[in-house]
């Protein structure tokens, strides 16, 4: 079964959601999500979005603050570029009715995040994404150039290789045409034929075991267009939130934002000590990269499951009126955050790496667009300062739907695409064998390929990774098609390029810590 479409847009968080918005204007947009509009990771974003918005503010202390948490891997030309637009994107979700908090005066509530010189983070209680995301998914439902497909999977995206040609990494004119989809339903899949593909897939959490991202976050688009030979970058840099609710029995972890540090809340070890004080000049407020770090080696040291955030010092009616959503979770698990201290520990938040794009958000593979955490546009480098991700994905979503929209009128779709093929296929009837080689990746991956790593460790879990990759990929090949086989194969596939990218740096710089090369160096690329 064929459908076309002009843009087919791979997900739908704040980058999939803009984007659509922007580029159905040129002609028809069609979203496609594995599960419901709603469930993405942009809904789990408490903290809220950068932008300089007011003195004594400006654009060159946060192109400044942006570059140093970055670590010098940043792209300082981009990090000009969606900082100086950011403004303009701010404005333009404010238009569409995102409803960011003001003071009484009228003025916006600025908040202050960890490596942030500035108040700069405008924001909606602590649930700023999930109020961008009903904001963006209410516009979009009212757009009748815009058609939804809930619980559809993206299996591939279309090339010349469907078409019976060998592409290989180095092909210069790579092209996508669409992408095979898998209607989770009834049970079949859909050929999607599309003038131009966007990718805005989200993130990789669940590659390991802890992680603050949705059950969604499986990495589907970075391994697809690994796949079709395109470019990815930076995937050795996977950013650990530092303060994840402590609760090992409980999946996603629940986050507690950053913003909570920027509002005065204190690290404490189990002994009571603020021990970021030894770390670094700038406390609890310091870089993630700096304080999960820092909360990793205080572990290791005293033997602790966890460290303590300590707010009971801050107004208890303030911490309840700009936290709502963590002051009434905390409650369900026994803690009254006004009186007792939080327990947290650090939990895969980030992939600061993914598909590389220039600065209009188009990858090396023609027709195939970037946006939002599964691109690698080059303004988080080695470690993303808070807040900046939802700024990024706006910024890009707007200038890959202006560029894109521009090249349609000159593009066709390549009839000649085949269906899928169910030959030699049956329904898998041990589902133990996706859910026990899940596990196995994800233990791997924690205790090898975490917050510290080594040239041991990455050696032994690329082993052990290549026996999965072989049983998953026979299994993948000889079943029907599913949305669990798929995203275990996808993130095997990212597990794989995290350890080829981290054995590659000879050097621990931002995200990437390394014992055997504990100083910043030269890497081998």
């Amino acid at each position: 079964m064929k459908r076309k479409t002009d843009f087919l847009v791979l997900g739908s968080g704040i980058a999939g959601l803009t984007f659509a918005l922007k580029a159905c204007r040129y002609g028809k947009v069609t979203i496609v999500t594995k599960r419901r509009m709603e469930d993405s990771n942009t809904r789990y974003a408490q903290g809220g979005i950068a932008s300089v918005f007011r003195e004594p503010d400006n654009f060159e202390k946060h192109i400044s603050d942006t570059l140093i948490a970055g670590a010098g891997i940043c792209d300082e030309e981009v990090v000009r570029m969606v900082v100086s637009e950011a403004p303009e994107r701010i404005k333009d979700l404010i238009e569409l009715g995102v409803p960011f908090d003001r003071k009484e005066d009228g003025s916006y509530d600025l908040a202050r995040e960890g490596g942030h010189s500035e108040y700069r983070i405008l924001h909606y209680k602590d649930k700023t994404g999930e109020v961008i995301g009903e904001t963006l998914i209410e516009r979009v439902k009212r757009e009748p150039n815009i058609e939804i497909f809930e619980n559809h999977f993206a299996i591939e995206v279309l090339t010349q290789h469907h078409l019976g040609e060998v592409v290989r990494r180095s092909h210069p004119g790579i092209k996508c045409y669409g992408a095979y989809v898998a209607d989770l339903v009834n049970q079949k899949v859909i050929t999607f034929l599309s003038r131009i593909t966007v990718m805005a897939t989200g993130g990789i959490g669940n590659v390991y075991l802890t992680t603050t991202n949705p059950e969604i976050a499986t990495g589907d688009g970075i391994a697809m267009v690994y796949r079709a030979k395109g470019t990815i970058e930076n995937m050795e840099f996977v950013q650990f939130h530092p303060t994840s609710l402590f609760d090992p029995n409980t999946r996603p972890s629940f986050l507690i934002t950053e913003a909570l540090r920027g509002y005065g809340a204190v690290l404490k070890n189990l002994k009571g000590e603020d021990f970021m004080s030894r770390y670094d000049s700038r406390g609890s407020l310091a870089p993630r990269d700096i304080v999960v770090r820092a909360i990793d080696t205080e572990m290791k040291i005293w033997g602790d499951d966890h460290v303590w955030l300590d707010c009971t010092h801050l107004d208890p009616e303030g911490l309840k009126d700009h936290f709502p959503t963590i002051y009434d979770h905390c409650l369900t698990r026994g803690i009254d955050i006004t009186r007792d201290m939080i327990p947290v520990v650090p939990a895969a938040h980030y992939s600061c790496g993914g598909v590389k794009v220039d600065k209009n958000g188009q990858s090396n593979i023609d027709r195939l667009y970037a946006i939002g955490e599964v691109a690698s546009t080059g303004l988080h480098g080695a470690n993303r300062l808070a807040s900046n991700s939802l700024i990024e994905a706006a910024v890009y979503a707007h200038r890959a739907a202006l560029h894109s929209g521009a090249r349609l009128a000159g593009m066709g779709f390549e009839e000649n695409i085949p269906d899928w093929d169910y030959k030699g296929t049956a329904h898998l009837e041990e589902m133990v064998l996706i859910t026990q080689s899940l596990k196995e990746l994800q233990g791997i991956m924690s205790n090898y390929v975490g917050i510290v790593r080594s040239d041991l460790r990455l050696g032994r879990a690329l082993v052990r990774l290549e026996i999965l990759y072989e049983e998953t990929e026979n299994l993948y090949k000889s079943s029907l098609i599913s949305q669990k086989i798929c995203e275990l194969r996808n993130l095997i596939n990212v597990g794989y390029i995290i350890i080829k990218f981290a054995r590659y740096r000879k050097e621990s710089v931002g995200l990437h810590y390394s014992i055997d090369y504990p100083k910043r160096g030269i890497s081998e690329f």
